[in-house]
């Protein structure tokens, strides 16, 4: 035998007793004592010493040699050696019976069941939390806390509560063109009473797990489509995710056919009718003077321009299959002036001369325009030119002169405390010094007076409403308006509610008064209709439809106004000096550059040159050789705050402004490109 596991009443005597039946002696064995023996409580608890005999490996070979009679006869030694422990199952009985004292006067919770022990010494006690039911012989227990027995049948209840349903919803957007399925799924909430160790008294809690549930079902999602008529581009892919998601999701179920858009009507120009520079620079980048663009001209019977018409869209379908029309195109519209006109959608010439296009939306101006040479200096000799057309003058023009002019002007020489004025563009070759240019005239004053009709058309509006519930008011039906008309009410509406618009239509025919010349009939017809009904007694009767079509032609040109034109105009010079220069369109310094001048450049600014003191502008973006001045001049470059400025050397003294941010240079810098980050920050990086 290699183990034997020895019981005694102490350790010394389970050693011995277990050597004596494995024969062996002590230093032949490896002893491992498993339980002290314990004497208990008056017999109580009383344990045993338990010890584990095993051979050591040496003996254990020499025993490996001993025959089976040997090992039984171990056995039978073991056997008769045993002596049967009596107190077992008294000691087992023992520890149960200490268990069932323990539990005595005592409750605890286990598998959400509730037991009790009674005791001779106290009542166990519970307390009841919120959202738990508890029972006492079928009846409930109201109190917060409550005392048991054993005798009690004792039901425990946990309240309920509302479980989430799935929320969803399927929706048309993008105008039909998509079926948007949202869904939030729901949950269900399940309470356990928690289980709690024996104790005198304890506290009935509960615990709380929620679990996703999504209840859409496919079945579902197919019936309300059929409900929104919804059949065109179903995507059943997506259906199924949607019922699969745990989480707050969006699905496009259902995908339409976006309709293609149609080409507007537009024109397509035969001949050159707007060449943008007439100044060049040689391979020096020096301007010659020599290689200046003529000025293009088109002969009578020319065909200027072919007119298209529109192109119609493809209608789209809707994710209820229903047809989407494609958005409407329009037409171009023509007007033609002098020595053009429109022969089987064709502009034709009938004069020789240049042509003149201008184009807001599609609404097309031709006409030809006449042209004026002008062989001399314009001096006091020659007096102030106003000409409706083109002027070229070969010469200068002098001190306190006026050129103004419906086309384009082109000075051969310099300009000197002159003022020059057009609709289209400005070209000087030499200097312009002390001057005030200014082109696009037509375009500015309609910027103006487009945003003047803008206010005074929302004003009109409220104004008709508020004359339509007076009308309408007791006090005021004995009132014959069909006679007298609306203006005496007019007048008190200006006096107690809209005392700003007097302002506005005052500075409109004021502005439409200094460039009536610049201006078609429509802006000054707008002028008179407004002196009549709010500036003077007229009369002229005043009605509501009076007012209503006054507005409607107030909107038209507002709008009209916020077109592009093509083409904007240009300001070219080689350079400037104590000047002021403004353009609709683009204006390029191709020379030297300009010094002390104030530049405001609708378009794009181009510099070839310096920037030396002054202030320029330029809406599309600046781009400028150099800035600023070794003495620190001060030179502010703006921009708004959606474009960029370009400096190839910035010095001291230069101010940056892009929107409402400002920018100080107090040191030189190059390759400069400036914008604003998104902190609305200048930022300056490298070119």
């Amino acid at each position: 035998m290699q183990q034997f596991i020895s019981k005694g009443k102490n350790i010394e005597e389970a050693i011995n007793l277990g050597l004596k039946i494995m024969d062996a002696k002590k230093k032949e064995i490896n002893i491992e004592i498993m339980q002290m023996e314990s004497k208990g409580f008056i017999g109580i608890g009383k344990k045993p010493a338990v010890v584990k005999l095993s051979l050591n490996q040496h003996h254990n070979h020499l025993q490996e040699g001993y025959s089976s009679e040997s090992q039984n006869y171990s056995i039978e030694k073991v056997i008769e050696h045993t002596e049967i422990n009596e107190n077992l199952d008294v000691r087992e009985r023992s520890e149960a019976s200490l268990k069932q004292v323990e539990l005595e006067g005592k409750v605890w919770v286990e598998n959400g069941q509730l037991f009790v022990r009674d005791s001779s010494r106290r009542y166990p006690t519970v307390t009841i939390s919120e959202g738990i039911t508890l029972f006492k012989d079928n009846v409930r227990v109201k109190e917060k806390s409550t005392i048991l027995a054993e005798k009690d049948q004792i039901d425990l209840l946990v309240e309920e509560v509302a479980n989430k349903k799935t929320d969803w919803t399927v929706n048309l957007e993008d105008q039909g063109l998509s079926a948007i399925l949202k869904v939030n799924p729901g949950y269900d909430i399940k309470r356990q009473i928690k289980d709690i160790e024996p104790a005198e008294h304890i506290e009935l809690t509960f615990d709380e797990t929620k679990e996703v549930v999504n209840t859409l079902s496919e079945e579902d999602v197919v019936q309300q489509l059929k409900l929104l008529r919804i059949n065109y581009g179903i995507d059943y892919n997506e259906i199924v995710e949607a019922t699969k998601t745990i989480e707050p999701n969006t699905f496009i179920i259902a995908k339409g056919l976006k309709p293609h858009p149609g080409v507007n009507g537009w024109v397509e120009f035969l001949v050159e009718i707007n060449p943008k520079n007439g100044l060049v620079e040689d391979e020096n980048g020096k301007v010659d003077f020599r290689e200046s663009k003529s000025i293009p001209t088109v002969e009578k019977g020319e065909i200027i321009a072919k007119i298209h018409p529109p192109k119609p869209g493809i209608p789209g379908v809707a994710v209820t299959n229903e047809p989407l029309p494609a958005q409407q195109t329009f037409p171009i519209k023509t007007t033609t002036g002098k020595g053009i006109i429109e022969v089987d959608d064709q502009l034709v010439a009938t004069e020789s001369g240049r042509p003149s296009i201008e184009q807001r939306g599609q609404l097309v101006k031709a006409t030809i325009v006449p042209k004026l040479v002008h062989r001399d200096n314009v001096n006091l000799s020659s007096g102030n030119i106003r000409f409706h057309g083109d002027v070229e003058i070969l010469g200068e023009v002098d001190d306190n002169m006026l050129v103004d002019a419906d086309g384009d002007i082109f000075v051969h020489k310099s300009t000197s405390y002159a003022n020059l004025t057009t609709s289209k563009s400005i070209l000087v070759k030499g200097n312009v010094i002390s001057s005030e240019l200014a082109a696009g005239k037509s375009n500015m004053l309609m910027v103006e007076l487009g945003h003047l009709l803008g206010i005074m058309h929302h004003q009109i509006e409220k104004m008709m409403v508020f004359i339509k519930q007076l009308i309408q008011s007791p006090a005021f039906k004995s009132n014959d308006f069909s006679v007298s008309g609306l203006q005496p009410l007019i007048t008190i509406l200006l006096e107690k509610r809209f005392k700003g618009f007097t302002t506005h239509a005052k500075k409109y025919i004021e502005v439409v008064n200094h460039g009536e010349k610049y201006l078609s009939d429509e802006w000054c017809q707008i002028a008179i209709e407004l002196k009549q009904i709010f500036l003077t007694l007229s009369n002229h009767i005043t009605s509501v439809d009076r007012l209503k079509h006054l507005s409607i032609k107030m909107q038209e040109l507002s709008d009209f106004a916020q077109l592009p034109v093509e083409p904007n105009a240009y300001i070219t010079i080689s350079e400037s000096n104590n000047s002021s220069l403004y353009c609709s369109g683009d204006i390029n310094i191709i020379g030297k550059g300009c010094i002390n001048t104030k530049v405001h450049a609708g378009g794009h600014l181009n510099v070839k040159g310096v920037v030396r003191g002054g202030e320029v502008y330029g809406r599309l973006g600046v781009t400028i050789n150099e800035v600023g001045s070794n003495s620190g001049t001060k030179t502010i470059v703006s921009v708004p705050d959606d474009q960029m400025i370009h400096i190839n050397k910035a010095l001291e003294g230069t101010i940056l402004k892009i929107g409402n941010a400002k920018y100080s240079i107090n040191k030189e810098k190059t390759h400069v490109i400036a914008k604003l980050n998104d902190s609305e920050d200048i930022f300056l990086s490298n070119i």
